[in-house]
């Protein structure tokens, strides 16, 4: 009896979300005590090293010298990222780095436990109660999402998507445009969203939400347009301007190197976000964004499956497609990728996915890249054989997750056959 209501309390204790949100935060916010952001004779220490934080807090610090985003230089992104880097760095990079580093990073915790309750949420309404808690433990535990958040602002950018994906699912196309417009303000992928709405609403309504968010958008980008279009065309281009980087292209191309753009200084000639930085592309980006287009229609035509499972399923399947067309990879694509793939595949297996992934994709970046120090950043000599293998592995495995998810598309319900 004694072992019986023992076995019950820990059930409770597993069930009980509040408790799961206080491990959630508390060992999020405890490592950055234990592995502060420092910057030690010239290079990045703590928590946030191998990250982008120091490279937004240069961005948001020329705001201190009246220097402003989209008019006196130019970003790669829409203008959410660099309008929260120029607030954070004004309002709290006064004591230089680690104050700024420590606050952004706070604040990729919250949109990170939203994250936490997102994934909750739509793994109970699709799984049941059981499953979705236990989805939440899982993305709790697993480790990109903790790293995120003291990297870049991909964790915001996961929310986004999910938020909107969370409103569709709940028949408030109302809320779920305004999550997708401030997602393209901010990264286009949440944007994605998009195959789904004209796939399970009707093209009336699928009509009005594109028109909002593509209005919404179209207003923003006006207003910024207006003030500086020299500084404010990059970022609706800069990224499809980059050589490839990470990715089966890379490797047809030759390019065996990360896809960053340089420095913060090169951000005030707008000349340098179209500069290619590595050999031309073998494919060029046409081709691929008509393949994936065409693969996309494909899928489109012939999914079969209506439900909520079937939207969730559908919209990952369109954000793999759209990453495994792109000239290059970001690790960080992970925050987006991992809740999409638990809640599609909420199984042993499904964690095992999510497992092999991350290690594949941290074993690329930044335990290999991390070694290129004396090549100038460039994969060369006995690491491209590992690289490439790293690279084929990754794709390969996306590849087959889509075929897994466009197998589940293509079967019916019983009362929609």
């Amino acid at each position: 009896m004694t072992r019986d209501r023992d076995n019950l309390s820990l059930i409770g204790l597993l069930a009980d979300f509040r408790l799961l949100i206080t491990l959630f935060l508390a060992f999020r916010l405890l490592s950055v005590l234990v592995y502060q952001p420092l910057i030690v004779g010239g290079f990045e220490r703590g928590v946030t090293a191998g990250g982008d934080f120091f490279y937004y807090f240069q961005l948001g610090s020329y705001a201190r010298e009246g220097l402003l985003p989209f008019r006196d230089w130019w970003s790669e992104f829409p203008p959410i990222p660099a309008l929260l880097n120029t607030i954070i760095a004004v309002g709290f990079g006064g004591n230089g780095y680690p104050g700024f580093a420590i606050i952004y990073g706070i604040l990729m915790t919250l949109f990170d436990l939203g994250n936490l309750v997102r994934m909750r949420q739509i793994g109970m309404k699709l799984h049941g109660g059981n499953t979705g808690m236990a989805l939440a433990w899982i993305y709790a535990l697993s480790l990109a999402p903790a790293v995120f958040i003291w990297w870049n602002f991909e964790p915001l950018v996961a929310f986004l998507l999910l938020s909107a994906l969370w409103a569709l699912l709940n028949r408030r196309d109302g809320r779920s445009v305004v999550w997708a417009l401030v997602g393209a303000l901010t990264k286009f992928t949440p944007a994605i969203i998009f195959g789904a709405v004209w796939r399970y609403r009707p093209p009336q309504k699928a009509l009005r939400y594109t028109l909002i968010t593509l209005g919404g958008f179209a207003v923003v980008y006006a207003l910024l347009f207006a003030q500086n279009s020299a500084m404010t065309a990059p970022s609706l281009v800069a990224q499809f301007n980059k050589a490839s980087y990470q990715t089966v292209w890379a490797l047809l191309d030759g390019n065996y190197t990360t896809g960053n753009f340089g420095a913060a200084d090169e951000r005030f000639d707008p000349a340098n976000a179209y500069r290619i930085n590595g050999n031309p592309a073998v494919m060029p980006g046409v081709v691929r964004l008509g393949a994936a287009a065409l693969i996309g229609a494909f899928i489109f035509w012939r999914t079969k499956r209506f439900d909520d499972r079937g939207l969730v399923a559908f919209t990952t399947l369109t954000l793999l497609i759209f990453f495994l067309q792109a000239q290059g990879w970001s690790p960080q694509w992970l925050a987006q990728i991992v809740p999409l793939l638990l809640l599609c595949f909420p199984t042993r297996n499904g964690v095992t996915l999510v497992v092999l992934l991350s290690g594949l994709v941290f074993i690329e970046y930044p335990f290999l890249f991390m070694r290129t120090g004396d090549t100038g950043g460039v994969v060369a000599g006995a690491q491209i054989v590992p690289f490439a293998g790293l690279v084929l592995g990754r794709t390969l495995l996306l590849v087959m997750v889509c075929v897994a998810l466009y197998r589940r598309l293509r079967v019916a319900l019983p009362d929609e056959s």
